[in-house]
């Protein structure tokens, strides 16, 4: 059962269409998040709990609750209750097999790929929920490269929900999760079995995939502090709350903070035909930053 819908919000509920009209535009303005007008209810159940832990009075006293929190912690909770983060371990395999089959060994073969002796190789999971997709891009990285002292590799994963960013940072994940979307072999080489506190059967990340990422909360439409531009960006899946025009937005950022010749994941729900942009189509769900571009 869905536990939004388990206990919906009841006493002085007074979320009208009114006061659903002033939400949406705050959500837009802070996160560029929109919320379709089908998304009323969806607003009255989640947010309906935190009404309910903090014993507010209603949805009035919440919005207004969280314009007045100065500290930004409660527009956090709120943009954490919106957030959809569905996920799990080598979803939509086909982009790992092209990381292994073509990324990695493009970039092996790139002498301005070098630096210092090494392949640098930069990773963005934009979007990354509770880590399953960034843990499995370390997996396919350490199973694809045969020298990894010859690589100097990074991935920082971030998202604007600071619980999942959280979660992808302890690396804890039911073991139902993990059984049913990796091989028994890579299980055994990057996961040790755990106990979580509730007592349920579980696995961590070893060390050897840990060391290698970054988590950290980001607002995709807040200043991105980065030193150095990116090989690949995963942006899967992220793209459908947003409109057309920040869309655009979003996808020429990506291009300014990828390597030349670096390359785009998106979902597979999405397409960027109807957005103007500068990447070269690949194949379905995978966009390129041409090589000659700076």
């Amino acid at each position: 059962m869905n536990d939004d819908l388990v206990q919906p919000y009841k006493q002085g509920d007074d979320l009208d269409a009114a006061l659903f009209a002033k939400i949406r535009k705050y959500v837009y303005e802070k996160a560029k998040i929109n919320l379709g007008d089908n998304k009323m209810e969806l607003v009255r159940a989640r947010f309906g709990k935190i009404i309910r832990q903090r014993q507010l009075k209603g949805f009035h006293d919440y919005f207004n609750w969280v314009r007045a929190d100065a500290s930004g912690d409660a527009l956090r909770e709120m943009l954490n209750a919106i957030s959809t983060n569905l996920t799990s371990f080598f979803r939509e395999n086909d982009h790992f097999v092209f990381l292994a089959n073509t990324i990695l060994p493009e970039l092996a073969k790139n002498p301005t790929a070098r630096s210092g002796g090494k392949i640098h190789f930069r990773v963005w999971s934009a979007g990354c929920s509770t880590g399953e997709e960034v843990h499995t891009a370390a997996i396919v990285i350490s199973e694809t490269i045969a020298k990894p002292e010859e690589w100097d590799i990074k991935l920082l994963a971030t998202d604007i929900d600071t619980e999942v960013v959280a979660h992808g940072r302890r690396g804890v994940y039911d073991r139902e999760r993990v059984d049913s979307g990796v091989k028994r072999s890579l299980i055994d080489k990057y996961f040790t079995p755990c106990l979580k506190e509730n007592g349920r059967e579980a696995y961590q990340v070893k060390d050897t995939l840990r060391r290698l990422i970054t988590f950290r909360h980001l607002n995709l439409f807040s200043d991105w502090p980065f030193k150095r531009k990116f090989n690949l960006i995963f942006c899967r899946n992220v793209m459908i709350y947003f409109d057309r025009p920040t869309q655009e937005s979003l996808i020429n950022h990506y291009f300014e903070v990828l390597t030349p010749g670096g390359y785009l994941f998106i979902g597979h729900s999405e397409s960027l035909s109807s957005i103007s942009h500068k990447f070269e189509y690949v194949k379905p769900t995978i966009y390129q930053k041409p090589a000659a571009s700076r």
